[in-house]
């Protein structure tokens, strides 16, 4: 199975939508790739620069009901063209996380005050994350310090991350 890793962009506020995650005037776009330039442009989040924050970036740690607002796939497509497929959060709007889970992608939500201890300790970075589905464990650390965190998935979670998301879960079964 997969294990998902790579720097952290910290987004220190809750209800991050998906508008702002790709903004709406996007969505027409039929290609993964064409919304690469256009993730988080919207994000109003202060000394918030997706022009040269995102790079070299693989996982997100924020707060609070990331993804609410409008259900819509291009949202984790977005964070997929940018080698974003793992997002660490405190909670997640359903529709946002099943879709994260539906592209292959992770969504790890955390306590509160796990968030906050991640943000404690390492913000603003350098800090990279590995999470292990197959096992719930989640590391975060600098190269000095670390912290380790257990997750839980339900069984066809799993199962869609294993098998790369929902298309090649079916292609397997059906």
């Amino acid at each position: 199975m997969k294990t998902f890793s790579g720097n952290i962009l910290f987004l220190d506020r809750s209800d991050i939508n998906t508008d702002e995650i790709i903004p709406a005037k996007y969505l027409t776009e039929i290609s993964r790739q064409a919304l690469k330039p256009y993730l988080l442009e919207d994000l109003k989040l202060e000394g918030f620069n997706p022009a040269t924050d995102l790079a070299g970036k693989q996982v997100i740690v924020t707060r609070a009901n990331f993804g609410c607002g409008s259900s819509r796939e291009h949202a984790p497509w977005a964070l997929e063209a940018n080698g974003i497929d793992l997002v660490i959060a405190s909670g997640f709007a359903r529709i946002f996380r099943q879709n994260m889970f539906n592209c292959g992608m992770l969504a790890v939500e955390l306590a509160p005050e796990q968030i906050e201890a991640i943000f404690s300790a390492f913000c603003p970075g350098p800090a990279q994350a590995v999470a292990d589905p197959q096992t719930g464990r989640l590391v975060v650390s600098d190269g000095e310090k670390s912290l380790e965190f257990s997750f839980e998935l339900g069984e066809f979670e799993r199962a869609l991350v294993q098998a790369g998301g929902w298309v090649e879960y079916a292609d397997k079964r059906y």
